[in-house]
């Protein structure tokens, strides 16, 4: 895979001018100042590093997309800076905006349906071109599969057949999508399962284009909360889906999310959740990515995860793939920068040069400080698959894992 990377720009001013703290946390993550490896900072405003240390990862990254520092490789500056601890130590700066926000984050509801409707839009209501140019053709937002895939395509693919194994799918079920996205998930196993799906979707521009691109299909979609599945009227499903939504659910709604998918679904059935994972719990998100990527996001722990679940439903499988997203994110990563001449014009006239320029450096830093964050091992990449507590099935389910077991079939030991 061929890398694009920015181009650091000569240095403006003194390097040295770090306060003490920034310095010590550059120095354990071997970072350097306007250094020639591709994971030091070229900083070109020489008071950008106070302005991190009092405002945290939010001024790092504001400051980024400003343009006032540079790094070759964000990816390998955040894959060090996190196993250090150095971004944690950062997270939430000095500053009174910074601790007003986290607190805010503590004491209000960022997860209600109004604010959810927001989020949706702030994300995935962006230029469709961009999402069109950095995606596979099922327009797979979340993590895929790359154990046995060479392509970003064949991972995606791969995610989606291992979808369809481990819910155990027959022909002529009645699957329920939560959060389906452009539809491509609820369209492969309606194409290659025979069964017939329900998607709901926050995103309006998610909704048309789903609509539109998969006619002929016993596929449905509509604009549909999760707390709202009662509006649609539909008798319980034999199989539910999430894909990369239980990360804006938020742990104070975890356990409504989960009751709801145990009211929607038959006593007999499977749910599988797809989610990016934290290792410990938290209390609130990243100040950069809150304010400026997913505003009410928040990745669960495992322990809030089975917590949530009560005694509605058990985990029959728990598959962890995590170093896969990095693989995924720096894949996106290069089908945007590839495909920046076509992108430039359109947000150009969306709202000039100069923010065109921004939002060119606020999805990159994006991609790729959230492939440093898979790398470092920080986040983890979940498949849950779920039965109903009282479920009484004929036969145990299988945990299903891809690929073949040569030392399976070597024959007998101890000959």
């Amino acid at each position: 895979m061929t890398l694009v990377a920015s181009r650091p720009r000569a240095s403006t001013g003194p390097a040295s001018v770090v306060p003490p703290p920034v310095l010590a946390l550059l120095q354990q993550a071997d970072v350097g100042l306007d250094g020639a490896r591709p994971w030091d900072l070229c900083l070109h405003r020489p008071d950008v590093l106070k302005q991190v240390a009092w405002g945290g990862s939010l001024a790092f990254g504001e400051a980024y997309v400003r343009g006032d520092w540079d790094c070759g490789r964000l990816d390998e500056l955040f894959d060090r800076l996190l196993r250090v601890g150095a971004v944690r130590g950062l997270a939430a700066g000095r500053s009174i905006v910074a601790r007003v926000a986290a607190l805010a984050a503590r004491l209000g509801d960022p997860q209600s349906p109004a604010r959810a409707r927001r989020a949706v839009r702030h994300h995935y209501d962006i230029h469709p071109q961009v999402y069109a140019a950095m995606l596979d053709p099922l327009r797979q937002y979340s993590c895929g599969f790359w154990q046995h895939a060479s392509s970003l395509e064949e991972a995606q693919r791969h995610k989606l057949a291992l979808i369809g194994e481990k819910l155990a799918l027959e022909p002529g079920q009645r699957v329920l999508d939560i959060g389906c996205g452009w539809g491509g998930l609820a369209a492969w196993l309606a194409e290659r399962h025979g069964v017939e799906v329900v998607g709901i979707t926050l995103s309006q521009r998610q909704l048309d284009w789903a609509r539109e691109r998969w006619q002929g299909l016993p596929v449905r979609f509509e604009l549909c909360d999760y707390r709202d599945l009662a509006r649609l009227q539909e008798r319980p499903f034999d199989r539910i889906v999430s894909v990369g939504m239980l990360e804006h659910v938020g742990p104070s709604h975890l356990r409504r999310f989960f009751r709801e998918v145990r009211r929607a679904l038959q006593p007999q059935g499977l749910a599988l959740v797809h989610t990016i994972g934290f290792p410990r719990r938290t209390v609130a998100t990243d100040p950069w990515i809150a304010a400026h990527v997913f505003p009410g996001g928040r990745l669960p722990a495992a322990g809030e995860l089975a917590d949530a679940l009560g005694d509605d439903l058990l985990i029959e499988d728990w598959h962890g793939f995590g170093s896969d997203y990095d693989l995924t994110l720096m894949a996106w990563h290069v089908r945007f920068e590839r495909a920046w001449p076509q992108l430039r014009p359109l947000l150009t006239a969306d709202g000039g040069p100069e923010a065109a320029e921004r939002f060119r450096r606020f999805w990159r830093y994006y991609l790729l400080c959230c492939a440093g964050f898979f790398r470092a091992r920080q986040g983890q990449l979940w498949q849950l698959v779920l039965s109903p507590a009282d479920r009484s099935p004929t036969t145990p389910y299988r945990s299903v894992r891809p690929g073949p077991c040569p030392l399976a079939s070597a024959g007998e030991i101890g000959r």
